[in-house]
């Protein structure tokens, strides 16, 4: 465990507002249970690895930084605009320890995700030998979610926005979770063939994948066997929603 946590690195996404909280607080300070939801993610991202964690931050970054201090040692990186989700990894890269072959991605708003979940996540993308592996949610309504793209073998060619997505693509049910494995060295490679091309005119980190399948890298993507995990919080009621199923989760 001692080499793969110096071989790995995390990187967590917390730059954005999150103006559906409608609220002055950085969305990852909104509390569950009493704590900052990014506490959780960071907590989860701990048992991989304890020294190559990079959380990403924007919006309220000082006060981010302060609140998260009292728990963890973590490094932080500033994403000075919010250019979409490819810029604020592509913020994160110089930081990265040469030692470091792969890179986890993780959001700082799905505070259910599970430490084993991701140390599962890790062991199949290293066991496969993937280049880009992703973590993927089957969802019968999955409005606002990117989806999967698959080719007639079922491999992943790449993830299409909702925005961005034509109707047939819309009907897809196999989505993105936001969670990504992906080789650094390839990471670095595509981060620096991304553009704005798109209906948000941000650099989406999905289009890595079409990049990878492009390339001939191999991908793969594993379903999350508990969905809940890896719900994304984006209103207050999803808060709270959090917050029941987190002591759900911790009784059973």
């Amino acid at each position: 465990m001692q080499d793969i946590s110096r071989t790995l690195a995390v990187i967590i996404l917390a730059a954005g507002l999150g103006k559906r909280m409608k609220s002055h607080k950085a969305k990852v300070l909104h509390e569950i249970a009493g704590k900052p939801m990014l506490y959780y993610v960071i907590d989860a991202a701990m048992k991989l690895t304890e020294e190559n964690i990079y959380v990403v931050v924007g919006f309220q970054s000082d006060i981010v930084q302060i609140s998260m201090n009292s728990y963890f040692n973590v490094h932080y990186v500033l994403q000075e605009q919010q250019l979409g989700t490819g810029h604020a990894v592509s913020c994160a890269i110089p930081s990265l320890p040469e030692c470091v072959n792969d890179v986890i991605i993780l959001c700082g708003d799905t505070p259910l995700i599970q430490a084993s979940t991701l140390d599962n996540f890790l062991k199949y993308h290293q066991h496969q030998q993937n280049d880009i592996t992703l973590l993927a949610v089957n969802m019968p309504n999955p409005t606002g979610y990117g989806r999967l793209l698959l080719d007639t073998n079922r491999s992943v060619t790449g993830i299409v926005e909702e925005a961005d997505a034509n109707s047939e693509q819309r009907k897809i049910d196999i989505v993105n979770a936001g969670i990504y494995c992906i080789n650094k060295q390839f990471l670095i490679d595509s981060l620096a063939l991304l553009d704005t091309r798109n209906e948000q005119h941000e650099m989406y980190l999905t289009d890595v994948v079409g990049i990878g399948y492009r390339h001939g890298k191999k991908i793969g993507a594993l379903i999350a066997e508990d969905t809940c995990e890896t719900i994304g919080i984006n209103s207050q009621d999803d808060l709270k929603a959090a917050e029941i199923q987190m002591l759900r989760q911790t009784k059973s």
